[in-house]
């Protein structure tokens, strides 16, 4: 089987961990089991050797920015050139999405208006019904790399997907969440959304249903049909 691996960029919060798992977990079951999986913990400096360590990549979320000055974000972005100029499938999810941008010439902003939390209905390109995917996120995607194809957005983010044709594929919000793991993240992050309106929206909607189904399905196909 191909060997995907997971830059874990961040770590759900050690008090809903138990409960939930991390992002690694996470995506292991989004993309089920028809690849293999290692995992580099890349907040804590452990970095693929080489772009050409994995058939393909997968960049998680993360609660750093991506702006921020970590010892690993500029590895992490050489990386991702590296394996961009190859050819080597990249998907990138919250934080992968706005490091993926910003690694190939794009520009992330902490977004002014504030957070998107909960479930959110975007408008794809080509496509008659919106994905909703639960959001977490106030950075986004303001400039795209000139590469990039926006194909799908909300009136709040203007660049929630990004596509790159066959090299990578990106979103700002988060289809590997489900609905009681964004419930208990957006009760855990009250304070800092600050905003009770939205807050409370979020959790009043979170049995909205989602996408998930439709993105499990597009990442899978995006690796094995690209993955060497």
């Amino acid at each position: 089987m191909k060997t995907i691996g997971i830059l874990k960029c961040g770590a759900v919060p050690e008090e809903l961990r138990e409960d939930h798992g991390d992002y690694d977990i996470m995506f292991c079951k989004f993309l089920g089991p028809d690849f293999d999986y290692e995992i580099f913990d890349v907040e804590h400096n452990q970095l693929p050797s080489s772009a050409n360590d994995a058939a393909g990549w997968l960049i998680t979320g993360s609660r750093h920015g991506v702006y921020e000055p970590h010892s690993w974000i500029p590895p992490l972005e050489k990386l991702i050139r590296d394996a961009y100029e190859q050819s080597i499938p990249i998907i990138g999810v919250c934080f992968g999405h706005q490091i993926l941008a910003q690694a190939l010439g794009g520009k992330v902003e902490k977004y002014a208006h504030g957070w998107s939390a909960g479930p959110v209905a975007y408008d794809m390109k080509n496509e008659d019904s919106p994905t909703i995917v639960n959001a977490m996120h106030q950075d986004q995607v303001i400039e795209p790399p000139a590469e990039a194809d926006t194909i799908g957005s909300s009136d709040f983010c203007k660049h929630a997907v990004l596509g790159y044709g066959k090299k990578a594929l990106s979103i700002q919000p988060h289809p590997e969440f489900n609905r009681e793991y964004t419930y208990d993240l957006v009760k855990y992050r009250r304070q800092l959304i600050a905003n009770e309106e939205l807050v409370e929206y979020a959790l009043s909607h979170s049995d909205q249903p989602l996408s998930t189904q439709r993105w499990s399905d597009q990442f899978r196909r995006f690796f094995q049909e690209n993955a060497v």
